[in-house]
């Protein structure tokens, strides 16, 4: 069965919205309206809102007094130890409130971020890490 004029139109502008909401950057919350907290689970949310993009931006945002941080982490290996030996600190305990922080994924490689530092406990038992790997957008 042959699609009339107006199927094919309309298929179409779906086709053609779907490549331009593809294109366009994403801004997201780490972990939605629970934000960056201890004992929630980032790699679900991760999975739940995957595939991310180059010039997608992660807002991490939690409270002046969580004892929460945002530290990148070098490799897949410091990411499953939660080893901070060589990770870069993004955000201080401090920096979380208001907006929150924002982390923009600018190469087509794994990023992996953990809450930790000298107390790797929200890292270990807090399953306070998450990895993204952002695809290329093609525009």
């Amino acid at each position: 069965m042959a699609l009339s004029y107006n199927a094919r139109g309309f298929l179409l502008l779906v086709a053609a919205a779907s490549l331009l909401a593809a294109s366009e950057a994403r801004t997201l919350v780490v972990g939605g309206s629970e934000g960056w907290r201890y004992g929630f689970n980032y790699t679900d949310w991760a999975f739940q809102n995957s595939p991310f993009y180059i010039k997608d931006q992660l807002v991490f945002k939690y409270e002046n007094d969580s004892g929460y941080s945002v530290y990148q982490l070098p490799n897949l290996w410091s990411y499953i130890k939660c080893d901070f030996s060589k990770a870069k600190l993004l955000a201080s305990e401090t920096q979380g409130t208001g907006e929150g922080f924002k982390v923009e994924l600018t190469e087509w490689r794994p990023s992996y971020f953990a809450s930790g530092g000298k107390d790797v406990k929200n890292c270990k038992d807090g399953l306070m890490k998450l990895f993204a790997v952002p695809l290329p957008r093609w525009n």
